[in-house]
C-alpha cells in the first residue's frame, strides 16, 4: 500500500511540473492578444475602378504611328512603369520611369506634377524581338488534360499597361493613351536608350 501511494505522489509531482512548466508565466500576454485594424485594402474599389477605366480605355488605344506623333507634342509624355533592372537596361528614348511597385500620390504627384498631362504609356508585351529586355507577360496553359477545348484555351495576357492604366486613373491621371500593337523592336520608327543599347 505505502508503495501504491509512494507512486501515486510521485505522478502527481511530475503531472503538476509538467503542466507548470506548459504553462506561459505571463498568463496576460495570451489573452491580450493585439488586434490590428483591417488592411488598407478594398476589393469593391479596385473593381469599380477597374470598370470604369475600362469604358475610357477602349478609345485610350493607339498605333504606333500615332503613339510617336503624341509623344512630341506639348504637354506630354511616355512614361515606363516596369522595373528599374528593364529600364536601365532598354526603354523607349526620352521616357521617363517610374517602377509600378512604387505608385504612390506623392511619387507619382512629384514625378508628374500636373494630372492633366498626356501620358503615353506601354510595357513589355508591347514589344517583340527581344525576351531578355522585353520579356511577354503570360500565362501559357500547361499540363492540361488533352482534350479539344484545353488544348485550344489561348494564353492569358498578364501586361503591365492594364494595371499602370488602372492605377494611374485611379490617382486621378486620366489622359492615359496605351500603345496598342506588338511591334518589333528592329523597327526602324522606334529608338531605345539604356545600358544595352549601342
Amino acid at each position: 500500500m505505502k508503495k501504491i501511494i509512494f507512486i501515486y505522489l510521485v505522478i502527481s509531482c511530475l503531472t503538476s511540473c509538467i503542466v507548470h512548466s506548459q504553462t506561459p508565466k505571463n498568463k496576460t500576454s495570451m489573452k491580450e492578444q493585439k488586434h490590428y485594424p483591417k488592411a488598407l485594402v478594398d476589393y469593391s474599389d479596385f473593381k469599380n475602378l477597374v470598370l470604369e477605366v475600362e469604358k475610357e480605355r477602349v478609345n485610350r488605344l493607339v498605333s504606333l504611328e500615332d503613339f510617336l506623333k503624341m509623344s512630341q507634342e506639348y504637354n506630354t509624355i511616355v512614361l515606363d512603369t516596369r522595373s528599374d533592372f528593364r529600364y536601365n537596361r532598354k526603354h523607349l528614348k526620352g521616357a521617363i520611369h517610374l517602377d509600378f511597385t512604387d505608385f504612390t500620390q506623392e511619387n507619382l504627384y512629384k514625378l508628374i506634377p500636373d494630372n492633366n498631362t498626356r501620358i503615353l504609356i506601354y510595357c513589355n508585351n508591347n514589344f517583340d524581338g527581344d525576351q531578355i529586355d522585353f520579356a511577354s507577360k503570360m500565362l501559357i496553359p500547361k499540363n492540361a488534360p488533352e482534350t479539344q477545348i484545353l488544348a485550344n484555351r489561348k494564353p492569358i495576357m498578364l501586361a503591365l499597361n492594364i494595371p499602370t492604366h488602372i492605377n494611374l486613373y485611379g490617382y486621378d491621371y486620366k489622359n492615359v493613351y496605351e500603345l496598342d500593337e506588338l511591334v518589333n523592336v528592329n523597327d526602324a520608327r522606334i529608338k531605345f536608350e539604356g545600358t544595352e543599347v549601342k
